[in-house]
């Protein structure tokens, strides 16, 4: 068997097997439109073949400006017998291309809310879940997906806490500090990898990458002019996102959260918002308390599987 990224005359054989419905996050359209973008390229594509015939076929996502690609969107399968090897070897050398201060890959799964109760989802899952743990993606993360239209009704906006724009290296030093005590996963891994400024400088370069414009990122003040935390409305290339909010730790516990969320939503409710999307950990609680108080509704999940925190 051969493992290789994929040609143009691969084409045709790709898009017959991302017909294939799963719990894969490709679709025809999705693939179309992101090839054009520079997120799925041909050489983040990866194919095994055996007889000049595909077997199997994964396909990774990455930022445009990015030159490795960041996650796992589909695992597809032709063959007979299991797959589970055959998707194993393919990751494994996408992830021996990568150099070895890449930040490590991720595996994302789009889900129902009630996923759980749907056993072909369960059946799909189960086997790329293996796949992907045979080398080393054993940590499981859910998020809980939620969705603000207008027509849900737009929170009531603060008035004790006052929003003001600031420099990068502003940002670099709150988002520092509200990583402290943080129920994020993905902050975690981040500062066991990075540190507390690197994975903060970090942060700063995700978020300045993404389509969101620059000029919606406040800082929050009390009347007494101490900083709360930050709030950092963005977009991605589903549209509107809250990108990103915290609360330094010495305020916890006073709702800034809410102050925070409704800020980001009116912020982008101004642009013309249609609809504005946000993940959270299922155990960051007060982060998803404060979405259902101020009208976000919980639409679905996305499982991420990862490397282990170090």
């Amino acid at each position: 068997m051969t493992i290789r990224t994929i040609v143009e005359a691969d084409l045709d054989t790709i898009r017959t097997l991302i017909e294939q419905k799963s719990v894969n996050t490709v679709t025809a359209e999705r693939y179309g439109e992101y090839v054009a973008e520079g997120m799925y390229r041909d050489d983040w594509t990866w194919v095994a073949e055996e007889n000049g015939e595909i077997q199997a076929l994964a396909i990774w996502w990455g930022a445009p400006d990015e030159d490795h690609p960041f996650s796992i969107d589909g695992l597809y399968y032709a063959g007979d017998g299991d797959p589970v090897p055959v998707w194993t070897a393919l990751i494994e050398q996408a992830i021996k291309a990568r150099p070895a201060d890449a930040e490590p890959p991720e595996y994302h799964f789009f889900l129902d809310s009630d996923w759980q109760d749907q056993p072909d989802v369960v059946a799909a899952l189960e086997p790329r879940s293996r796949a992907v743990a045979a080398l080393g993606l054993t940590q499981i993360t859910d998020r809980l997906r939620y969705e603000w239209k207008p027509e849900y009704g737009l929170p009531e906006r603060s008035t004790r806490v006052r929003f003001e724009p600031a420099d990068d290296e502003a940002f670099v030093q709150v988002f520092a500090r509200v990583s402290e005590g943080s129920l994020d996963a993905a902050t975690a891994r981040e500062i066991a990898r990075l540190g507390v400024e690197g994975a903060a400088r970090d942060d700063l370069a995700v978020y300045k990458s993404m389509p969101g414009d620059r000029s919606w990122w406040r800082l929050a003040y009390d009347p007494d002019g101490k900083l709360i935390g930050f709030a950092i409305p963005s977009a991605n290339a589903g549209g509107p996102v809250v990108g990103y909010l915290g609360v330094v730790p010495e305020h916890r516990g006073h709702g800034y959260i809410d102050d925070l969320l409704a800020e980001i939503t009116h912020l982008l409710a101004e642009t013309g918002a249609e609809h504005i999307r946000a993940d959270t950990d299922f155990g960051n609680v007060p982060m998803a308390k404060s979405f259902e108080r101020l009208g976000y509704r919980n639409f679905a999940v996305r499982r991420v599987l990862s490397f282990p925190e170090v």
